[in-house]
């Protein structure tokens, strides 16, 4: 789901089962020019079962591109066994220029701010406050057409109203945040 991605798997029976380490690697080219494997997370196992037991995890706010994933089930003992997914996972560009409401909002200080743009382009996003005067530039920069999230402080301010506008292109999106204090 845009820059999301949920991995979901079943055991039907588990032995001495420690958990699952959760890796990935970012294709680059073939299959054979592949990144190196990274740790990206642990789901604790349910040692010994004959029942059926389901497993998920979330990877969040990943860049464009193709993933290969594998599970590493390891046992209490330290033993290891891979499992790899069977296809590799494309996180395309969006379609469409797109802004979404900060979060949290209410907030204090910090807030973050998800946008989407479709082409690479100049971006900038800059904070106002309610009389329409700029207070912060937070971002102006070339970015490549893809997902992505800001992370916004405001400490330095007062407690009160702002608005924050996204500008690429020909695409322009204002929205309201509240600061308390």
């Amino acid at each position: 789901t845009g820059n999301d991605l949920q991995l979901s798997w079943t055991t039907s029976r588990e032995i001495n089962n420690s958990g699952f380490e959760i890796e990935r690697t970012m294709m680059k080219g073939s299959p054979a020019e592949a990144g190196q494997w990274s740790k990206i997370n642990f789901v604790s196992g349910h040692g010994n079962s004959n029942t059926l037991q389901n497993y998920s995890y979330e990877d969040k706010n990943l860049s464009s591109g193709k993933y290969n994933y594998r599970l590493k089930q390891i046992d209490y003992n330290g033993n290891f066994q891979f499992f790899n997914l069977n296809n590799e996972v494309i996180i395309g560009i969006p379609d469409k220029f797109e802004m979404s409401q900060n979060y949290p909002n209410p907030f204090n200080p910090t807030t973050k701010i998800n946008y989407e743009i479709p082409d690479e382009g100049i971006v900038t996003l800059k904070i106002f406050d309610n009389n329409g005067r700029e207070v912060m530039s937070i971002l102006n920069e070339l970015k490549s057409a893809g997902y992505y999230t800001a992370e916004v402080n405001l400490g330095g301010l007062s407690s009160g109203t702002y608005f924050y506008r996204i500008e690429s292109g020909k695409f322009v999106n204002t929205k309201k945040m509240i600061l308390l204090k």
